[in-house]
């Protein structure tokens, strides 16, 4: 039985940000999380209504049962302290908008959780804001739209996670192109196992993941990338300005993959988010590599007890569709 965090669990690093004359009076935990709990707080006696806790603890984490990679992969689960507060300092000198760190205690010597309070925005997702005020949320994705080119034109010779200098790992190696075939085919190897579809085309979908990445000419510098966002990734504050979040996994590598999930999370919106110059080889690559990790993840999810699982399977079932979709037709 998981165990998540009650009012007595987080009182303390709540009292710690806000001054001790703040009381805690209720904790919701947040829909939506995987690899950390994120809790609204609500207290009294503070400049404050609420902040928000990331708790990233085992009982937390849904992906727990997943072998860790090497942490200089790009594609290593990126969940825990380090990588967070490094994404946050990196964005925030680039001027990208990310809620204001009030707490961070990296407290698992003494405590079963690395814990930070941070800035509770309040207003809501893009993606809400989409259907409740279009005009607004219009506004803000275009302002959404500089803060990625902002991001993206950030360049560095070698690819990999922001948080690798505070990890003495190093990043690059292989090319970006071949790391995800690399992930492809492990995705395509998982998604065969557990989907009857993927598995009866496994052998065209191994050879056009080949052949498109054959396609792909060698590249040497990177750009600045958040990894996974949609607009449930960016929250909008009382100003109407963006707000990124989920940022652990902030990394350079080759702005196509970013631009390949935009396209995919955001839909007819992406429009406003696209820009000229991508290499459309990459695109045609990582567009499949996407799809199947989004067949092989949500069912690799499912192998546990994720409470959503009729949106995993959904996720999953889509994806396999527009995967095998992309095979050349005879």
């Amino acid at each position: 039985m998981r165990r998540f965090a009650e009012i007595e669990d987080l009182s303390g690093f709540v009292g710690e940000a806000l001054g001790a004359g703040c009381r805690v009076v209720a904790v919701d935990r947040l829909r939506g999380g995987s690899k950390k709990g994120v809790y609204r707080v609500r207290v009294e006696g503070a400049r404050v209504a609420s902040v928000i806790v990331y708790r990233w603890a085992e009982t937390e984490n849904f992906w727990s049962g997943v072998e860790a990679a090497d942490s200089a992969d790009p594609f290593a689960p990126a969940s825990g302290l380090v990588p967070f507060l490094a994404a946050q300092r990196t964005l925030d000198g680039l001027g990208a908008r990310v809620p204001e760190v009030l707490l961070a205690d990296a407290g698992r010597d003494r405590r079963p959780a690395d814990v930070a309070v941070v800035e509770d925005v309040g207003g809501g997702t893009l993606e809400a804001l989409f259907g409740t005020d279009p005009a607004r949320a219009a506004a803000a994705l275009g302002e959404l739209a500089e803060m990625l080119e902002t991001m993206h034109q950030h360049r560095s010779p070698r690819y990999g996670r922001v948080d690798l200098p505070e990890r003495d790992a190093a990043g690059g190696g292989t090319s970006c192109e071949a790391r995800v075939l690399g992930r492809a085919v492990r995705d395509l190897e998982e998604a065969a196992d557990r989907h009857d579809g993927i598995a009866e085309a496994a052998g065209a979908l191994r050879d056009r993941l080949r052949e498109l990445a054959a396609r792909v000419t060698p590249r040497a510098e990177y750009g600045m990338i958040h990894g996974e966002l949609g607009p449930d990734h960016v929250l909008v504050d009382g100003s109407g300005h963006p707000v990124l979040i989920d940022i652990e996994g902030l990394m350079y590598f080759d702005v196509e993959w970013e631009h390949v999930f935009l396209r995919l999370r955001f839909g007819e919106r992406y429009a406003a988010l696209s820009r000229p110059g991508l290499d459309p080889r990459r695109l045609d690559l990582y567009m499949l590599a996407m799809r199947l990790s989004l067949v092989a993840g949500p069912l690799r999810l499912l192998d546990g007890d994720f409470p959503d699982r009729a949106s995993m399977r959904g996720i999953a079932e889509h994806n396999a569709t527009e995967a095998l979709a992309l095979l050349p037709q005879s």
